[in-house]
C-alpha cells in the first residue's frame, strides 16, 4: 500500500463527478444500464471535436484534414466525423462502403493499402474515388480493369520516400517497404506514362505514424515538400493533390506529452511560401490515432482479487481479445502499461494499491495492466484504459478462445 496520490491527473480529456468518470456526459454504470452490458468500448464525440479544432487552429487553412478510417471504423463514429473533416482515407473494400454512406462526397475519398485485389480495384472503379496505386502492376490493373468498364480510374501514386521518419512509433517509408512505389523509380517512369488512360489526381507521401518528436515531423514535412516538388516537375499533366502523410502521435506511456501543434503549423506556413506551386494544389494531412485515441476508453468491470505469493491480481471481465494494443502485442517490443485507472475512484483520498490486472483469456499475455498502483481496487469496480479509441475491436482477435464480442457506443 502506498499514501494517496491523484489518479491519472494527466488523462483530462474527460468530466469526473463526484469520483465518476463521464464519457459523453454519463456515467460507466449509466452506460453499462444503456447498452446492457458490463465491458464496453465508449467514445465521446465531444473529445474528437476538440483534437479536430486544434488542428485547424494551428494547421494552415490551405491544408485539409484527411480521417484515416483503419484508426476506427466505427459508423457512427465515421458519420459524425464526416462533418468535421475534408475527406476519408480507407484501407478495404469495407471501410469504402462505410465512407461512402457517411455522405462523404466520393470526391474526398481515397483508398490506399498494398495489395488491393481486383475485386476492391473494380469496387473502388466504379465508386468514383481515388485509388492509391501502390505498385506498377497495381496501375496495369486499374487500367485494364477500367477499360473493361469504360471508366477512367482516379488515379494517385503512394511513394516510398527515401528519407524516413525519425523517431517513428511505426516506419512507413524510407529503405525498402511493402508500401508504395519507390521515390526514384516514380521518377523514372512519370513522364512516359499515358495518362489518357487514367484520371490523374496526384500523390500519396506517406512516411510513418505515432510520432511526437516536433522537430522529426518538421524534418519530415520539409523532405516532403521538396520531393512533391520533384514529383510534381515529372510530371507532364496537372497535379490536383498531394497527401503529405500524418504521423502525428498521442501520448500512451509515462513521460510522454502531448505534440505541440504550433511550431508544426508555423513550419508549414514557411513551407506553403517556399514552395508556391504546391501552395496551388490541394494539400492534405491523413491522420487517424490522433483525432480519435483520446476520445476512447474500454471499460470492463472487476470479478475477482486474489494475492498470489505476495502480488495482488484483478481479474477482469475484458482482456486481449478486445483490446490487443494495449496487451502490449500490436506493435510494442517491450510491453508498456497504457493510462489505467479505477473509473469510479477518479481523484480523491483513496489509499493506492500496485496490483496486476488480467482478463479472462488463458494466456499469460492477457494482461491490461501490469505492477500499477490503483485507487482501492475492490469487486465490481471499473477498470478503465484511457487513450483507446484507435485500433481497439477491430485490431484484436475478438474470436480468441470463444469470448463474447465487445460492443461499442458514441456518446
Amino acid at each position: 500500500m502506498s499514501k494517496p496520490i491523484p489518479v491519472h491527473a494527466e488523462m483530462n480529456q474527460f468530466a469526473v463527478d463526484t469520483e465518476q468518470l463521464l464519457v459523453g456526459g454519463k456515467t460507466l454504470d449509466q452506460i453499462a444500464q444503456m447498452m446492457d452490458q458490463q465491458v464496453f468500448y465508449a467514445y465521446d464525440k465531444s473529445v474528437v471535436k476538440k483534437q479536430i479544432d486544434k488542428f485547424h487552429t494551428h494547421i494552415p487553412k490551405a491544408i485539409k484534414l484527411h480521417y484515416a478510417i483503419k484508426a476506427n471504423p466505427y459508423p457512427p463514429l465515421v458519420n459524425a466525423m464526416k462533418d468535421w473533416v475534408e475527406g476519408f482515407d480507407v484501407a478495404s473494400q469495407k471501410e469504402m462502403l462505410i465512407a461512402l454512406q457517411s455522405g462523404m462526397p466520393v470526391a474526398d475519398i481515397s483508398f490506399a493499402g498494398p495489395s488491393k485485389q481486383v475485386a476492391e480495384i473494380r469496387a473502388a472503379i466504379v465508386a468514383g474515388i481515388t485509388l492509391h496505386v501502390e505498385s506498377e502492376l497495381e496501375l496495369k490493373r486499374a487500367i485494364e480493369i477500367g477499360e473493361e468498364l469504360n471508366t477512367k480510374p482516379i488515379v494517385a501514386f503512394r511513394v516510398n520516400p527515401a528519407f524516413e521518419l525519425k523517431a517513428s512509433g511505426m516506419k512507413m517509408g524510407g529503405g525498402p517497404k511493402q508500401f508504395g512505389i519507390d521515390e526514384e523509380r516514380l521518377l523514372e517512369i512519370l513522364p512516359d506514362l499515358d495518362y489518357d488512360k487514367i484520371s490523374f489526381r496526384g500523390f500519396h507521401i506517406y512516411w510513418g505514424s505515432q510520432n511526437l518528436k516536433v522537430e522529426a515531423i518538421i524534418d519530415a514535412h520539409n523532405n516532403t515538400f521538396m520531393l512533391a516538388q520533384k514529383l510534381v516537375d515529372a510530371t507532364p499533366v496537372a497535379t490536383v493533390t498531394v497527401n503529405i502523410g500524418g504521423g502525428f502521435g498521442i501520448p500512451y506511456f509515462a513521460g510522454e506529452n502531448r505534440l505541440d501543434l504550433a511550431p508544426i503549423g508555423e513550419n508549414l506556413t514557411v513551407l506553403l511560401k517556399d514552395y508556391p506551386k504546391l501552395a496551388d494544389i490541394e494539400l492534405i494531412i491523413e491522420l487517424g490515432r490522433y483525432l480519435v485515441a483520446e476520445a476512447g476508453v474500454y471499460a470492463s468491470r472487476v470479478t475477482d482479487k486474489k494475492v498470489s505469493r505476495g502480488h495482488t491480481y484483478l481479474t477482469t471481465n475484458g482482456g486481449l481479445h478486445h483490446h490487443l494494443s494495449n496487451s502490449g502485442n500490436f506493435g510494442q517490443v517491450i510491453r508498456k502499461n497504457y493510462p489505467v485507472a479505477i473509473g469510479n475512484k477518479m481523484g480523491g483520498a483513496h489509499i493506492m494499491e500496485k496490483v496486476t490486472a488480467v482478463g479472462p483469456l488463458c494466456t499469460p499475455l492477457d494482461t491490461l495492466a501490469d505492477k500499477m498502483s490503483l485507487a482501492d481496487p475492490q469487486l465490481d469496480d471499473w477498470l478503465v484504459v484511457f487513450q483507446s479509441g484507435a485500433y481497439g475491436p477491430t485490431a484484436s482477435p475478438q474470436d480468441f478462445l470463444g469470448h463474447p464480442h465487445v460492443r461499442e457506443i458514441l456518446l
